[in-house]
């Protein structure tokens, strides 16, 4: 992709819309709404990396309701030919063909390498990347098994994201308030899984979610780790102007 003179590439991610309730949820997704319809105005692309919804199943034929005004926002900016890219998290894995046929959106199940400008990205929500963690890479693996997914589809959706919004608070609360604070380069696992990722492939950032903590870090004298932090707490996002990629708060 190209960037034609004053036009931007925009990367969010961790909206977590339905949670934690109702009301929380809609104050989150106005101010991306307004995040968005102020962007479109110079925007070549958006990138979205993940977790837009705290919970998201598409079933033959339903979704989970609510969202309309992000989905409406969304729908715009693909009808106004502004292309929308979108990464599956570890909250709306479930997605299947729904944005992409209503707004044209290309959906990305894993990280995927884009030449925008004369730079090169590696992309990706970040979740089970990097040492340890087995526990969720094993569930993971059961989560995106296709015969689980079409066990969980025969469950009424009434019940089905019932329970899943109920293990998602349960992980939420687990992982408390260990994403606010920075780790250190020896024990932050995106920045050991790009240290090493650097050495195969040829790019100049890498771009995550999941985070929930918003992260520039230089990996060596050319390539920079990029973390896009939330829009629960930090409300941060990164701009790209075909030359540099900076992170910004809204």
């Amino acid at each position: 992709m190209d960037l034609a003179p004053g036009k931007k590439i925009y990367f969010l991610s961790d909206f977590h819309l339905g949670a934690p309730n109702s009301q929380a949820s809609r104050q989150r997704e106005d101010a991306v709404v307004a995040f968005l319809k102020q962007a479109k105005q110079d925007a070549a692309a958006f990138f979205i990396v993940g977790d837009i919804f705290d919970f998201w199943f598409e079933y033959k034929t339903v979704v989970p309701k609510g969202f309309i005004r992000l989905l409406g926002c969304l729908a715009e900016i693909s009808d106004a030919g502004i292309p929308l890219h979108i990464f599956t998290g570890n909250h709306d894995l479930w997605m299947k063909d729904y944005l992409t046929k209503e707004l044209n959106a290309k959906v990305y199940f894993k990280p995927e390498i884009f030449k925008l400008g004369n730079k090169q990205f590696y992309i990706g929500h970040g979740d089970g990347l990097g040492p340890g963690d087995n526990g969720y890479k094993f569930i993971k693996k059961v989560f995106t098994n296709p015969i689980c997914k079409w066990l969980f589809g025969w469950i009424h959706p009434d019940v089905g994201i019932s329970l899943a919004n109920y293990f998602s608070s349960k992980s939420r609360a687990k992982t408390g308030s260990s994403d606010e604070q920075f780790l250190g380069e020896d024990k932050e696992w995106l920045i050991i899984y790009t240290k090493q990722k650097s050495k195969e492939v040829n790019v100049d950032y890498f771009v995550f979610g999941h985070r929930h903590f918003a992260i520039d870090f230089k990996i060596d004298e050319s390539t920079r780790y990029i973390n896009l932090g939330d829009w629960i707490k930090l409300f941060t996002y990164g701009v790209f102007d075909g030359n540099d990629m900076s992170l910004e708060k809204w």
